[in-house]
Order: C-alpha cells, then sequence, then structure tokens
C-alpha cells in the first residue's frame, strides 16, 4: 500500500521530530502542554514525547494563554548570554511559548502555528528561561499584531504576574521573576539562539 506523502509510520516527538516551523522566526510551530483551563500542570515526558502530569497547580491563578514549547529549541549557554549577566546558564528545556487566541481552545497535546510578537525575560533561580509571546496564526482578533506592545496593557501585565508568581509556595520567596518584556527584534534573536543550543546539543 501507498501513502500520500508526508506521512509519518510512527507519531513524531513533539520535541525532537516536529518543524521549527514556516516562516521561524515569526512564524514558529508551538506544540501546546497546557490550556488556559487547567489547574494542573503538564509536561512532556522527554524520553517518550507524551505529556505526563508533572503537579496541580498550588496557588489558584490559571495560565492566561495556551502554553507549551517551539519544537528543536534548546535554552542553553547562547540563550543564557542574551540576558546580560542576569542568568548563568539556560534551564535546558526547549523554549517556551504563550499564544494568544480569541476563540478558547480547551485541548492540550496539539500543535499550531503561532505568531511571535516578543517575550517575558524570565530568571528562574539563576537559569534563562524565557516566555516567548505569540498569537494564533489568522487569528481574527490577535492575528494583526505584530509587537507586543500591539496587546492591551492587561494581557500583558496578566501574563507577567502569572509567570512571577505561580511557583509561589506558601512561607517562601519566589525563585523566578520577570527581568523585562521585549519586542519581536529581540524575540527573533531568543529564538535563533535556542535553535544553536539545540544544535550544540542534540546536532542539526
Amino acid at each position: 500500500m501507498t501513502f500520500p506523502a508526508p506521512f509519518y509510520r510512527w507519531r513524531p516527538h513533539p520535541w525532537h521530530g516536529l518543524e521549527l516551523g514556516p516562516q521561524a522566526p515569526r512564524l514558529v510551530t508551538a506544540y501546546i502542554e497546557i490550556t488556559p483551563f487547567d489547574a494542573v500542570k503538564y509536561e512532556l515526558d522527554k524520553t517518550t514525547g507524551y505529556l505526563r502530569v508533572d503537579r496541580p497547580q498550588r496557588g489558584s491563578a490559571m495560565p492566561p494563554a495556551l502554553y507549551g514549547f517551539i519544537p528543536r529549541t534548546y535554552c542553553g549557554e547562547r540563550t543564557a548570554a542574551l540576558t546580560e549577566g542576569e542568568a548563568t546558564r539556560g534551564d535546558a528545556d526547549p523554549l517556551d511559548i504563550c499564544v494568544l487566541s480569541e476563540r478558547p481552545i480547551m485541548r492540550s497535546d496539539i500543535i499550531l502555528t503561532a505568531k511571535v510578537l516578543g517575550g517575558l525575560q524570565m530568571i528562574d533561580d539563576d537559569e534563562a528561561d524565557d516566555k516567548i509571546v505569540a498569537v494564533l496564526q489568522n487569528d481574527p482578533v490577535w492575528g494583526e499584531c505584530e509587537e507586543l506592545d500591539d496587546l492591551p496593557g492587561n494581557l500583558v501585565e496578566r501574563l507577567t504576574h502569572y509567570f512571577s508568581t505561580y511557583k509561589l509556595v506558601p512561607e517562601a520567596d519566589s525563585r523566578a521573576r520577570i527581568a523585562r518584556r521585549y519586542g519581536f527584534e529581540h524575540a527573533a534573536k531568543v529564538i535563533a539562539a535556542a535553535v544553536d543550543d539545540y544544535a550544540a546539543t542534540y546536532g542539526e
């Protein structure tokens, strides 16, 4: 039997087997792990490529956007260098991405094409843990945005507050902070650095 191309005999690994995106760094593939409706943190099991239950969220805040990562990226020394001394290393994970959609998307373990607008430079326990901010490609409300500043300020504030506090536990200081926000120009550099870190770690 002949199958039409492209055909994958086995499911591609979401981190290593999917493409970076059709027009990276502006249009990238996003693999979604968590939706704004999840009170449980799911995370890709790096060995199998399936979603694993990481932990219930201890706080009451819900993710303000779809949350996942960009395939074939890795936060290593090149990504950390872009924090200009704020981080001593990358977090050794794929580059995170938050995707805004006007219509509720309630499923995770999906892929979509995201239009990159900018990002949040997050430092978590001295590790670079950038959050790229994007919108769903051709979204009827957000699809015309080009820069992070094109989004309503309260949406960006909500993202900033969430990532500044989502690891808080009672009677403990947060290890995570947002050092700064940035637009598309710097986001493109972060994505390029994460692609180079991936190539250096896993090969082209």
